[in-house]
């Protein structure tokens, strides 16, 4: 009898059966059960046998005696996204690109495939989502059409791998948009489930480390703002950029969520127009431009995103609340982060919100997540409470405990410089051990939340 090709996996045990089960006989999981490829058993040969086998595994080395061969890296023409990826395309690496529907991820694919097929590479671009002449008419719109950009429109993966293996001399990249609409001719499941999903994406994966194929898959999101598929979608790739956008802004943010040729937490922004997105070499200067220092509620975060500072606007709206439960509303910043530093405010700041609402906003449609905004947004919602507008050339930065107090964040010296850069002179920061200031900027050193509401009195 003929061995299975497919086999039905428990998602939330891992269980495996021959066939669909209702019910999973060892968690008790109902439908959970999804068809997977099922896995090509490998018969070790034995030295000197006769016949056919496997080679011999070769023998494991020590680790201070394996070669030092870096991986081959080759630029994208797009200087931001190689500071991103870590300083440029890795030949074989799998680089996942998710994001909400709309905010430019093919754009951004397309962009690039047409970067590297002027620079002489050859690139495979596969479309599973819109047909080879809806692609030209994008492509058009962009300035896109190279002659060494070649592209397919298949929904099968053994048909995306066809056309990657007829490009003469091999692709240099391949692109797929997206692994979402792929599936395997050797699954029964619709594409987009999570048995399609893994299996495509790990014979993807396998075809790029063979063939030094620069792979790109671009993948969706759920409505909670994670990767749409299974988890070991996001295990399989060398690189997830997570492409961001607040409330239809035209600024995008690409943030490496990891890398493991590179720093994770990188940052590039970009702007969208008419023709594409266009990279933003100084984006704190950009953000900034449009800033009212003269309005209250208004305060700038010195944060750093990756290996980049930025400086952005942090606005703080609060008014007398008609409802019995206050409104609460943040844009780009973590809701339950703010919570806690208004109770903060609240018993240690000398500050009410009880009867307010507050609204919250960061300009630009970036999304701040670490803790050095702190400061930022307590300024801002004194300064909105108080009807005061801050110091028209200050900045902030710092951590806000439970208690009041104000702790240091890393970064402190490139924080500085790139605030005397942008032509602040004061810059309100908790206190700070051995770091160089520079001279054009006065470091007012904070300890404790109730010298900020003393300082900005």
């Amino acid at each position: 009898m003929a061995r299975p090709r497919t086999r039905f996996v428990c998602q939330a045990c891992g269980y495996s059966s021959p066939r669909w089960l209702g019910r999973c006989t060892e968690c008790e999981a109902w439908d959970s059960f999804v068809e997977e490829a099922a896995p090509v058993p490998r018969v070790a040969g034995r030295l000197g046998a006769g016949g056919g086998g496997a080679a011999a595994a070769p023998a494991p080395l020590p680790l201070a005696a394996v070669g030092e061969e870096a991986a081959t890296r080759f630029g994208s023409g797009m200087p931001l996204l190689d500071r991103v990826l870590g300083g440029g395309v890795v030949a074989g690496g799998a680089v996942l690109l998710a994001g909400e529907p709309g905010i430019g991820k093919s754009t951004l694919l397309l962009q690039l495939a047409e970067a590297l097929a002027r620079s002489g590479r050859r690139v495979l671009y596969a479309s599973a989502e819109e047909s080879t002449r809806q692609l030209r008419l994008r492509a058009e719109r962009l300035g896109c059409g190279h002659p060494g950009l070649l592209v397919a429109g298949e929904t099968a993966v053994e048909a995306v791998l066809a056309s990657a293996a007829a490009v003469t001399g091999g692709a240099h990249a391949l692109f797929v948009d997206s692994i979402q609409a792929l599936h395997s001719e050797e699954l029964s499941g619709l594409p987009g489930s999570v048995g399609q999903v893994r299996a495509c994406a790990e014979r993807l994966v396998e075809h790029a480390k063979r063939t030094d194929c620069a792979l790109f898959l671009v993948g969706h999101v759920t409505k909670e703002g994670s990767i749409a598929g299974p988890k070991s979608l996001e295990h399989l790739v060398d690189t997830v950029l997570a492409f961001e956008a607040e409330g239809g802004a035209d600024y995008r943010l690409l943030r490496a969520a990891k890398n493991r040729f590179g720093p994770a937490g990188e940052v590039a922004l970009f702007e969208m127009h008419d023709s594409g997105l266009v990279e933003v070499a100084d984006p704190s200067r950009v953000l900034l431009a449009q800033r009212r220092p003269e309005a209250p509620g208004s305060a700038v975060a010195a944060t750093v995103q990756g290996s980049r500072p930025l400086l952005v606007e942090v606005q703080a709206l609060v008014h007398a609340s008609e409802l019995a439960t206050p409104r609460r509303v943040t844009l780009g910043l973590d809701g339950p982060r703010v919570a806690l530093l208004l109770a903060v405010l609240e018993r240690f700041g000398g500050a009410s919100f009880a009867q307010r609402d507050v609204y919250l906003n960061v300009v630009g449609g970036v999304r701040l997540e670490e803790p050095a905004v702190d400061l930022a947004i307590a300024a801002a919602l004194l300064s909105a409470l108080a009807e005061k507008p801050l110091p028209p050339q200050a900045a902030f930065f710092g951590e806000l405990g439970l208690l009041g107090e104000i702790r240091p964040v890393g970064r402190a010296e490139v924080r500085l410089r790139e605030a005397a850069a942008l032509g602040f002179t004061t810059v309100y920061a908790p206190r700070l051990e051995g770091s160089r200031r520079p001279r054009e900027v006065k470091l007012r050193e904070l300890e404790h939340i109730r010298d900020l509401a003393r300082a900005l009195a």
